[in-house]
């Protein structure tokens, strides 16, 4: 049989929820500014119904609240976190491809490749009227060493933004070896609090905000699983494992995670000829193995900080091993065979038969027609004879192929164009005589910095100043990075050819037949991808506006959609500000009559107890 004052035991279960759910309110109201903050509600149930021994047989004993939980929706999260890093890989690549296009772009306050390479031809147009002028001839030269500059300049750009690139590569690291040790920290102490009989809302609110900065860097994947009773299994422990993988590695295991780290490639390890020194890998801390920074999946700005940094556009070497020794290894039938578009670097690496390997030089061989046959490796540390053996016939590339067309591709499009445009321009004013009747050698060089040893074991040195043979040369070394003018053109306008070598000393040296056929090279000559000269712009700014047009229309359905599913997301989790409004009537007007429940019951026991004596 129920107390006499059970009633009032009733009422004030209502007053104590009422005020509970009042509270709970006021914390949704004060966070509805709160980042990540989710909504939190109270979770009531009746309580146990009172056998009374009556006809009635039970009577309810109030109202009970049993928890205080955020609103959440899983489903919603792993939406939100795939969008979120497909949107981060586009918009990071946006941002660097629109940089890479202010660098190609011309207009009134830039005066670009088109502008300089019309100049040096209209400036070779007087010269043909005037071969003898020394004016003139200072006039074509400075122009001609503007459009050097212009390549050195833009060579160095790339170089400078391959680096900033491969700074943030590290930032990005430390983000998430921090974010990672942040959710393990996290994961303990709700652990603790969710153990004991809570709920750690807030933590947990703090730890889904971590994981929506994860997934904007890289591929995010969370697994939360209820730890169980070993003795019981069907009863609760409050306790879960929490498991975060990123690129489909795994980066927490609920209380411990695991670190990465960068590590610089070596020069032996360099993949693209015009890398500059110390790009980083990344790589596990705990056994040095790689990190797979490039899924197959949208893989977040990591993977486009790598992509830029790194993409040939699968332009760099394949071919087959056809013998290798110790120290060597000799490929055949290689994907390109003219030397003037190899990518390769002097010192760098080759991936065959799921091995790496360093070089520190190579020598090759040509047909007749210039084509090269064959290339033999020099290696850093001597193999074993079964390792040798088991190369051959293998497929083999040296450095990586990267399917996007990044920073690397855009170098060597600019090398490609500069070491056909200066074979074919050397290879005319070396049939010709200065004013002072002397051979001329070539008028584009590389810089002074080249290690001419190297050349020479490579058999393909570039034409220097003191002279090679133009048989003998190759272009290979000249880069958009280090081509000059011919110091001794630089230095005196007479040391340059306008017309054909002559044994008869000082005639005709102030002709301009020469000049006649250097003019071809302005648009008539095919130089780069099937086109002029003149072309070349064209085509790189063509690749680089299909990129960034592509990473615009990418980034922008993106957000649309990162818009929408945020809308749903906070549809469930979010503080509305009405809403709270009306539960905090609602809730009120609750504890009101549940106030006034206790006050009726006061005068039911006033009554009870002055007037009956009870």
């Amino acid at each position: 049989m129920s107390s006499t004052f059970f009633g009032l035991t009733i009422a004030a279960s209502g007053l104590n929820t009422s005020q509970a759910q009042i509270n709970t309110t006021a914390n949704n109201i004060s966070n509805v500014n709160t980042t990540g903050y989710s909504k939190q509600v109270v979770n009531t149930v009746a309580s146990s119904a009172l056998r009374v021994y009556q006809s009635y047989g039970t009577t309810g004993t109030g109202v009970e609240a049993k928890s205080v939980t955020q609103q959440r929706d899983l489903y919603y999260d792993e939406k939100y976190w795939n969008n979120q890093s497909a949107l981060g890989f586009y918009d990071k690549k946006q941002y660097y491809m629109n940089q890479i296009q202010d660098y190609y772009n011309e207009n009134s306050n830039n005066a670009g490749f088109t502008t300089l390479y019309t100049k040096m031809f209209n400036a070779m147009s007087t010269l043909q009227g005037s071969p003898g002028d020394d004016t003139v001839r200072k006039q074509f030269i400075t122009s001609a060493k503007q459009l050097t500059e212009y390549f050195n300049q833009l060579s160095t750009k790339l170089e400078d933004l391959q680096n900033s690139i491969n700074d943030e590569i590290k930032t990005a690291v430390d983000d998430i070896n921090a974010i990672a040790e942040k959710v393990a920290i996290l994961n303990k102490q709700i652990n603790v609090i969710e153990q004991g009989g809570g709920h750690a809302n807030e933590l947990r609110d703090q730890r889904a905000l971590l994981i929506d900065d994860l997934s904007k860097l890289v591929d995010v994947e969370v697994q939360e699983i209820n730890v169980k009773n070993s003795n019981n299994p069907d009863m609760q422990t409050g306790a879960t494992y929490y498991y975060v993988y990123i690129n489909g590695q795994q980066l927490v295991d609920t209380y411990e995670y695991n670190t990465l780290a960068v590590k610089s490639r070596e020069k032996e390890q360099k993949f693209n000829q015009s890398d500059i020194d110390g790009l980083y890998d990344i790589i596990w801390s705990k056994d040095g193995d790689k990190f797979n920074a490039t899924p197959s999946s949208s893989g977040g700005e990591l993977k486009a900080m790598f992509e830029v940094r790194d993409g040939n556009n699968n332009e760099n070497l394949h071919a087959t091993v056809t013998s290798a020794t110790s120290d060597t290894i000799t490929i055949s039938n290689l994907s390109i065979t003219d030397i003037n578009e190899l990518n390769m670097p002097l010192k760098g690496q080759l991936d065959t038969n799921n091995m790496k390997f360093s070089y520190n030089g190579f020598t090759f061989d040509t047909d007749e027609n210039g084509a090269v046959t064959s290339i033999t490796f020099k290696l850093t540390e001597t193999i074993s004879n079964n390792v040798a053996d088991s190369l051959n016939n293998k497929s083999l590339q040296v450095g990586d192929d990267v399917d996007y067309m990044g920073i690397p591709y855009y170098q060597n499009q600019m090398n490609l164009f500069v070491r056909n445009f200066c074979e074919k321009f050397n290879h005319i004013e070396q049939t010709g005589m200065d004013l002072d009747g002397n051979q001329m050698g070539s008028f584009f060089v590389a810089k002074d910095s080249i290690d001419l040893s190297v050349e020479h074991a490579m058999n393909a040195a570039i034409k220097n100043q003191s002279g090679l043979s133009y048989d003998s040369e190759t272009y290979y070394l000249l880069t958009a990075g280090n081509v000059i003018i011919a110091k001794a053109s630089d230095k005196d306008a007479r040391k340059f050819a306008t017309t054909a070598y002559s044994d008869e000393q000082n005639v005709g040296v102030d002709a301009a037949d020469l000049v006649v056929e250097l003019q071809k090279l302005q648009s008539k000559e095919t130089m780069f991808r099937g086109g002029g000269g003149n072309a070349f712009l064209q085509c790189i700014y063509a690749d680089i506006t299909v990129d960034a047009q592509e990473c615009q229309i990418f980034t922008s359905n993106f957000e649309s959609i990162q818009k929408s599913i945020s809308e749903q997301r906070m549809s469930v989790s979010g503080v509305d500000e009405d809403e709270e409004a009306l539960d905090l009537m609602k809730f009120q007007n609750a504890y009101n009559l549940a106030s006034k429940c206790i006050s009726v019951f006061s005068e039911i026991y006033d009554r009870l107890i002055l007037n009956t004596g009870v």
